[in-house]
């Protein structure tokens, strides 16, 4: 029997071209030039045509301009990381708070809110129409009108007599508080004056006097020489 021999694969170098390519005619080096500069995407090999309206050197190099600005981002980003954490420790060794902070930037842009085109512009306008609001003639003669009714309320019967009513009743009210100081002092002289007031007034006082004549006795006793062996004095005060 004959062993059927199976032929050896043979593979191709990478500088071979394929004998049909997608670019066009004259455009020598251009897949070898495009594999070296940008990096192998499996999207893109998936893709065999450019989008709508590119064509693939097109195409390449927007990719290319994309992958740079993508680094160009990158490297923006690191820096001003760095330049926050700077920002951060000088703030920390000069004692300001995230609350000072805050407050700066709120001034700041309220400062950049009024020197903006667009307030001095709005100021402008209100100040106008300000203008053009008190010096119209519907302005001045509601003014006038007002001061009419405001005169004519003023000089009314009734309003003169709701005046002369409160003021009446102030006084009124100041009169009664001053009879009814005048009443309460006249009643407590009257009590202080009266029989019952002083007769309790001379229990107390001879109560007191009996209190201090008794303790000046008992006093005496004890400091007299010759009352050491005679018999105690009787207290004979009445109570």
């Amino acid at each position: 029997m004959f062993m059927e021999e199976t032929p050896p694969e043979v593979s191709l170098p990478l500088s071979v071209k394929p004998l049909s390519s997608p670019f066009p005619s004259g455009c020598p080096g251009l897949l070898s030039d495009a594999m070296t500069d940008v990096p192998v995407d499996s999207a893109a090999s998936a893709r065999t045509s450019p989008p709508e309206g590119l064509t693939l050197a097109e195409e390449e190099e927007l990719r290319s301009e994309l992958a740079k600005v993508e680094e160009e981002i990158g490297t923006l980003r690191q820096v001003l990381a760095a330049k926050e954490r700077h920002c951060g420790e000088l703030k920390r060794k000069l004692g300001l708070t995230p609350l000072d902070g805050l407050k700066q930037n709120l001034s700041k842009s309220w400062h950049d809110v009024q020197v903006s085109n667009a307030y001095v512009k709005t100021s402008e306008k209100l100040g106008e129409w300000n203008d053009k609001v008190t010096q119209s003639d519907l302005y001045l003669s509601a003014s006038s009108t007002l001061e009419d009714w405001n005169e004519k309320l003023t000089q009314s019967e009734a309003y003169k007599k709701t005046q002369e009513t409160l003021s009446q009743a102030g006084q009124k009210t100041s009169a009664a508080l001053s009879n009814v100081g005048s009443v309460i002092s006249r009643k407590l002289g009257d009590m202080r004056n009266s029989a019952t007031f002083k007769s309790f007034e001379d229990r107390v006082g001879t109560i007191k006097s009996r209190v201090v004549g008794s303790r000046e006795n008992s006093t005496d006793g004890l400091h007299s020489p010759s009352g050491a062996g005679d018999k105690p004095p009787q207290d004979n005060t009445p109570f």
